[in-house]
């Protein structure tokens, strides 16, 4: 994938099917560590420890639609591309936790892409999860919390056309504001 958000945004369709309600996704770039990391949490079924033990593999899938699950095993490739690794722990009936780690100044890492893109296509296909999206760079950070957008709404669904659009620009301008 062109872009590091495609693989979250895969990642995270994961973490839907696994019936969770709450996913948490965090990206850490620090230049002076030389790392970037990204963790994506959620409180989905989890898996087993046999699939979890096989779950890199492209042929394990839990899918019934089709046979091969690429979407863990294209991101490690990717990590492992630029000299980082992928971690996953997960329990079943508790949730998963997918860890990636690049070198940030890889030559072979994909750039992290449109973030704002990413959350508004999560969030008008699955309204009703609470998402938190974090983004830090040395000492800044950028925070999206639906939790709390859907509080100051009060009935009104967060995949409205005028809401998505609101969420597109207020992540957009405050990874700016925050330098990210």
């Amino acid at each position: 994938m062109k872009e590091l958000s495609l693989h979250i945004l895969d990642i995270v369709q994961n973490s839907i099917k696994a019936e969770a309600t709450e996913i948490c996704i965090t990206i850490d770039e620090n230049p002076e560590t030389n790392i970037l990391s990204i963790v994506i949490s959620d409180n989905g079924c989890g898996m087993s420890e046999e699939f979890l033990k096989r779950v890199k593999d492209p042929f394990a899938t839990t899918r019934t639609t089709r046979k091969v699950g690429m979407g863990i095993s294209l991101f490690e490739a990717a990590t492992l591309q630029c000299g980082g690794h992928l971690d996953i722990d997960s329990k079943q009936g508790v949730g998963t936790k997918l860890s990636a780690y690049f070198e940030y100044d890889s030559i072979d890492r994909a750039p992290i892409g449109n973030m704002a893109e990413t959350m508004v296509t999560l969030i008008s296909g699955a309204p009703n999860i609470n998402y938190v999206y974090k983004h830090r760079k040395l000492e800044r950070e950028f925070v999206l919390n639906t939790r709390e957008i859907r509080q100051a709404l009060g009935e009104v669904p967060l995949n409205t056309p005028e809401i998505l659009s609101w969420i597109s620009e207020y992540i957009t301008e405050g990874l700016a504001d925050a330098n990210i």
